[in-house]
């Protein structure tokens, strides 16, 4: 039975980015990875200390889609999806303990559930009516992939 995550305080949130666990890149804090992999998408340094600066993760990505001109990463290309990985290996080398809830995920396939968003989005999938999920599940695949790295 597939692992899907939504919610940060649902089980398994922790796997997706808005979940609270910092993360240091270059030497700088962020709150979360979503405040990490939305500032990485720009080389404008204003805008991602605005965003590493925010205080919530949606916050973060919203200053980062209200900026979406100026982003030095298009979204969903190879750099931006090498940028989701960085940012995941850095979620579980610095909350080690993580790398153990991975790990006992098993062989389940991990799917970032996006079924009650309005706009298809490519890191996730969305559950069907015959029971079956729809979609690129980036994010999902991602996490698949570290975790038989880790094994």
């Amino acid at each position: 039975m597939p692992i899907a995550f939504t919610k940060v305080a649902l089980p398994y949130g922790w796997l997706g980015n808005m979940s609270p666990f910092p993360v240091t890149h270059q030497g700088k804090q962020y709150r979360t990875t979503e405040a990490l992999f939305q500032a990485m998408r720009f080389e404008n340094e204003e805008i991602s200390e605005a965003i590493r600066l925010t205080k919530s993760p949606m916050a973060a990505k919203m200053i980062a889609k209200k900026n979406k001109s100026l982003m030095a990463v298009t979204p969903i290309s190879n750099q931006d999806v090498d940028n989701m990985k960085i940012c995941l290996r850095l979620k579980v080398k610095q909350h080690p303990h993580l790398i153990d809830w991975l790990i006992e995920t098993g062989d389940e396939e991990i799917i970032e559930d996006t079924s009650s968003r309005a706009t298809h989005s490519p890191w996730g999938a969305k559950f069907q009516r015959d029971g079956t999920w729809k979609g690129d599940n980036i994010l999902g695949r991602l996490w698949m992939e570290l975790r038989d790295e880790l094994k």
